[in-house]
C-alpha cells in the first residue's frame, strides 16, 4: 500500500461530507455540522493505519474521531456527559489502539484511564483532586494558547 494513501482517504471522506450535504438526505441532517468533519478525518487517519503499516496514524486518527464524536454528541444528545474526563479519556483510548498495533503506550493509556473513569463517575473526589479540576477549567479556557505557541514552535522548527 503507498503511503500517500491518506491523502486519498482524506479527499473521499471531505467530498463524501459535501456531496450529502448538497444532497440534503433528511436522516442526516444532523451530521451537517463541523463535528462531522473531524469523525471524518479521524476516520480517514483510522483507515490508513489499519490498511497498512501506518502506526503513526493511529494517534490523531482516534484524536480526530473521538473530539468529533464527542463534539457531535454534546450538540445533539441532552444525555451526553460534559466533562472534561472525556478528553483525558479519548486520549487514553488513543494510547490503547496505538498499543494494540506498536506494543507501546500501555502505561500512559492506562493511567488516562483509571484518571477519567475516576473523575467522571466518582461522586466523593478526595480534596486533593480540586487542582486538576481547576487546572483543567483553566486548559478549557486558554487552549487557543497551546495551539499559538505550537504554531510558533513549529515555525521555528521548520525555518
Amino acid at each position: 500500500m503507498k503511503k500517500n494513501n491518506l491523502l486519498a482517504y482524506l479527499l473521499i471522506g471531505i467530498g463524501l461530507y459535501f456531496l450529502l450535504r448538497e444532497l440534503q438526505i433528511p436522516i442526516l441532517t444532523d451530521f451537517y455540522s463541523w463535528p462531522t468533519l473531524l469523525i471524518l478525518l479521524g476516520a480517514a487517519f483510522l483507515i490508513h493505519a489499519f490498511s497498512g503499516n501506518e502506526e503513526k496514524s493511529i494517534f490523531p486518527g482516534v484524536i480526530l474521531f473521538g473530539l468529533g464524536i464527542h463534539f457531535h454528541g454534546l450538540t445533539h444528545y441532552t444525555f451526553w456527559i460534559d466533562h472534561w474526563g472525556m478528553y483525558t479519556l479519548i486520549v487514553s483510548i488513543a494510547f490503547l489502539l496505538r498499543f494494540v498495533k506498536t506494543k507501546q503506550g500501555i502505561i500512559p493509556g492506562l493511567i488516562l484511564l483509571v484518571l477519567s473513569i475516576f473523575a467522571i463517575f466518582v461522586d466523593n473526589q478526595p480534596g486533593w483532586f480540586r487542582w486538576i479540576h481547576e487546572f483543567m477549567a483553566w486548559v478549557e479556557r486558554f487552549w487557543p494558547v497551546v495551539l499559538i505557541g505550537l504554531g510558533i514552535y513549529l515555525l521555528w522548527k521548520w525555518k
